[in-house]
């Protein structure tokens, strides 16, 4: 026998690491969430949308004002369902709740209590669902695949429970993303989740419209410290303008703080950061007396702050940082955040940067700054409305111009109401003192965007961002795109 193989023989086992055959059975079930079970049956995963079902997995009928679940029963199990939650009787095998929101959350309330995992909750105005892929990939990677995570954004009072009832019972590490618009909705989620570890990644003023003012928006986050564990950790941006206040509400539920950043009271601190000739940047970093060099791949100055947030992140939850910067270095931008790929144009390609899921001002910023470091031959910003700002909106799309100017965009698309403002400012003579103007438009929506752009004419070295909150429905400018990818 070979020594490799010998080694391989040697690998030590646990018992905690043999799988469970199925994730939930009907009795566990029926038991978590008071309901009766009417047939036996095993599910290896949790769905809410009868298109999303799998073979094998658990349909939860819920019932929300415009849509009923159970109006999609037949189809689920036709996509191969093997049990479903229900609040009535239905012809397939099932467990008949009275509630099937409750239900859900009972669920995920089971699941947490039945793991022994180090679990982390992210939040934050910008970068958690980034934060939230890269601090599971390298837990992943120490765990042997025994981390969980919430998948895509579901991060509101249904996506958490949801993710939290797709738990396996083995799961070392579960992270899970916390959204919120309104005072109070962190606390409900955070409850639930129970977190070893809360990260915030940073304050923005996103949702200022519901909470009024950037110390609310920071009150509201860092009501993720509420649901910590005993003994936990809060990790939070140290470069913050209410990094104080988000330490003493940490402080104040007896949690160690971690602080993140750039300035000398950081416990994780960059100490360097330089590109790596692929778009990236090769970062150095302090974290008490030891010192950290990782490349991170996704590029833009906010993913230096970003991995920064996951070292810390991983340290906390007990994680090897060494495997959380092989995940920074192997990351791919996720679709609707930094996702990249080429489109065929006349005279060759143009790269496309699909940042169309979300945006807010310190998110605008960050990415038209991403734009003006990437080498192309023209720069086009495709730019959508900011939701969600109140009052504050025509000031802070009007202030766009400064970064939008800085990048050296040479033409920019404007799409939705709000984006009045800036077109305002950007069509006043001297608003550009130093070159010639940027050309634009103005569009209502986004198939308008798509014709402008098609006027425009994209030409081979072209480099196009498009960006704004997803309900202006920019990602249908992204799949204008996609057809052509190649």
């Amino acid at each position: 026998m070979s020594a490799l193989l010998k080694s391989a023989v040697r690998w030590p086992r646990n018992p905690a690491d043999t799988p469970r055959l199925a994730l939930w059975t009907a009795a566990e079930i029926a038991a978590a969430t008071g309901g009766t079970a009417y047939g036996e049956f095993q599910v290896s995963g949790v769905e809410m949308d009868s298109r999303d079902v799998r073979g094998g997995d658990l349909f939860v009928a819920l019932k929300g004002e415009a849509m009923d679940g159970h109006r999609f029963i037949d189809k689920a199990f036709a996509n191969g369902a093997t049990g479903a939650l229900v609040d009535r009787a239905v012809d397939y095998p099932h467990v008949r709740v009275v509630d099937t929101s409750r239900a859900l959350e009972a669920l995920a309330k089971a699941a947490r209590q039945r793991v022994n995992a180090t679990v982390v909750g992210v939040t934050g105005s910008v970068g958690k669902t980034g934060v939230k892929e890269a601090v599971f990939t390298a837990l992943e990677r120490a765990s042997r695949g025994a981390a969980h995570r919430s998948v895509r954004s579901y991060n509101n009072h249904v996506g958490v429970p949801l993710s939290l009832s797709r738990m396996p019972a083995r799961s070392k590490f579960g992270v899970f993303e916390m959204g919120m618009n309104h005072a109070g909705e962190i606390a409900g989620l955070t409850a639930q989740v129970r977190p070893h570890v809360a990260v915030i990644t940073t304050i923005a003023p996103a949702h200022i419209e519901n909470l009024g003012s950037m110390e609310a928006i920071a009150a509201a986050k860092a009501e993720i410290f509420g649901g910590l564990e005993a003994g936990g950790t809060a990790v939070i941006p140290a470069d913050s303008d209410h990094f104080e206040q988000l330490r003493d509400a940490a402080l104040a539920v007896g949690a160690r703080v971690i602080g993140f950043g750039r300035k000398p009271h950081a416990d994780m601190r960059l100490l360097d950061a330089v590109p790596d000739g692929s778009g990236g940047s090769l970062v150095t970093a302090a974290f008490g007396d030891v010192r950290l060099c990782f490349t991170v791949a996704e590029p833009g100055e906010h993913w230096i702050d970003n991995a920064l947030c996951v070292m810390a992140a991983v340290h906390a939850a007990g994680g090897d940082m060494g495997a959380a910067g092989l995940a920074l270095a192997e990351m791919g931008g996720l679709k609707g955040r930094g996702a990249r790929f080429r489109a065929k144009v006349p005279g060759g390609h143009a790269l496309v940067i699909d940042e169309s899921y979300n945006a807010n001002p310190a998110s605008m910023r960050a990415t038209l700054a991403q734009l003006g470091q990437t080498p192309a031959t023209r720069r086009i910003a495709v730019l959508g409305s900011m939701k969600e700002l109140g009052d504050f909106a025509p000031a802070f799309h009007a202030q766009l111009l400064e970064p939008v100017l800085a990048a050296h965009v040479d033409h920019a698309i404007l799409v939705g109401d709000e984006m009045a403002a800036l077109a305002r400012e950007m069509g006043k003579e001297q608003a550009h003192p130093l070159g010639k103007p940027i050309t634009f438009a103005h569009c209502g929506n986004a198939g308008e965007a798509i014709a402008a752009l098609q006027e425009f004419g994209l030409v081979g070295g072209d480099a196009v961002l498009v960006k704004g909150s997803n309900s202006v429905g920019l990602a249908r400018v992204v799949e204008h795109f996609t057809a052509r990818e190649g």
